[in-house]
């Protein structure tokens, strides 16, 4: 089951596709700085789909579940059938609770947490579900984490109930795309994800900075590209771009740490620049720089700078090139697949 406006996406997987009439905010749409505020859209859709998935879905055999997906667990739950959470994110790990204790006692005591939590016990204790609410949200009985262990915060101390794929990128992404032959220059692909790209001073710093060098491929996103013109030679940008095919050929990926960027670029063993913006992007840009993945340019951003980050990148061709070939070795969607069918049996 999946929001209406996702469902075009999902069928083209070749799965049945069950909608439901979500509200949970488009990229373009506002949503609250409040954390937990955010946490209740969240919550307040799990509501609303789960009547309708138990009514209209008849009883599989196990529920495979995003981290936001709580319905998933719920449902699994009344039909009594295994449930499998599919991370895309980090996971808990041994002593996470007491390392964020204070973070959580000052989420509980804010009037949004307080109603958050109190309609998440009510929702459990309707569902007849005994479990600690902050277990329900962080620690899933059986869980596939779908990024790169590398990435994974003390991930020495992280339970072996979760098993770590790696990313998973889908073929069907691939376009075919190519650059344009004759051009030996270093392909520099620029993109800052689906919702923080309203940044055309970004755009215009590395259009400045990496003209003439090299070749520089943009995804701007919110910005029109034609607001960027004229641009030089070898320089091209459109709102989207086909980033697997792009990373197969780039040799510095500038962008924002979002976590699936992440797990691509190093999927693809693609040095990094990052320009973190919010969310989970502070702490994935600094893992990448710790292991020797990424670079940082300073503050404030200059074209300057953003090309001396761009060149430090390049050093790092030989240690991408070991990274790339540990994320692979993880397993990526073959080894999903074989952790889900040995979860779902035990």
């Amino acid at each position: 089951m999946v929001g209406e406006r996702l469902a075009g996406l999902v069928a083209a997987t070749g799965a049945e596709v069950v909608s439901h009439d979500s509200i949970m905010p488009d990229a373009d749409e506002h949503w609250p700085e409040d954390t937990a505020a955010a946490m209740q859209i969240f919550l307040d859709d799990a509501l609303a789909a789960v009547q309708p998935m138990l009514e209209r879905i008849p009883r599989p055999d196990a529920v495979l579940y995003d981290i936001g997906g709580h319905a998933g667990r719920v449902a699994a739950h009344h039909w009594g059938v295994p449930a499998v959470q599919l991370s895309t994110a980090y996971v808990a790990w041994e002593g996470m609770d007491e390392e964020i204790a204070e973070h959580t006692r000052q989420l509980k005591a804010s009037p949004t947490g307080q109603r958050y939590y109190a309609t998440l016990r009510r929702w459990l204790d309707d569902h007849g579900m005994v479990v600690d609410p902050d277990d329900f949200l962080g620690k899933p009985d059986s869980c596939v984490v779908l990024i790169p262990k590398v990435l994974q915060p003390n991930a020495d101390r992280v339970s072996s109930r979760y098993v770590f794929a790696g990313p998973c990128p889908d073929p069907a992404r691939r376009t075919g795309w190519a650059p344009e032959p004759g051009d030996d220059r270093p392909l520099v692909y620029v993109a800052l994800g689906t919702s923080y790209t309203q940044r055309p001073d970004i755009y215009r710093a590395c259009v400045e900075g990496l003209a003439g060098d090299y070749r520089v491929v943009l995804a701007t996103g919110k910005v029109d590209p034609a607001s960027l013109a004229p641009l030089p030679d070898g320089i091209t940008a459109a709102r989207t771009q086909p980033q697997l095919d792009v990373l197969e050929h780039a040799s510095v990926f500038v962008m924002h740490a979002g976590m699936a960027s992440a797990g691509e670029s190093l999927w693809f063993g693609v040095p990094t620049v990052v320009l973190l913006q919010a969310v989970d992007q502070f702490l994935n840009a600094n893992t990448l720089v710790e292991i020797g993945a990424g670079t940082r340019p300073g503050e404030p951003l200059t074209p300057e700078g953003l090309r001396a980050a761009v060149d430090a990148a390049m050093d790092k061709a030989d240690r991408l090139a070991e990274l790339r070939d540990e994320v692979r070795r993880s397993g990526g969607a073959e080894r999903a697949a074989d952790a889900v069918e040995r979860l779902c049996a035990a």
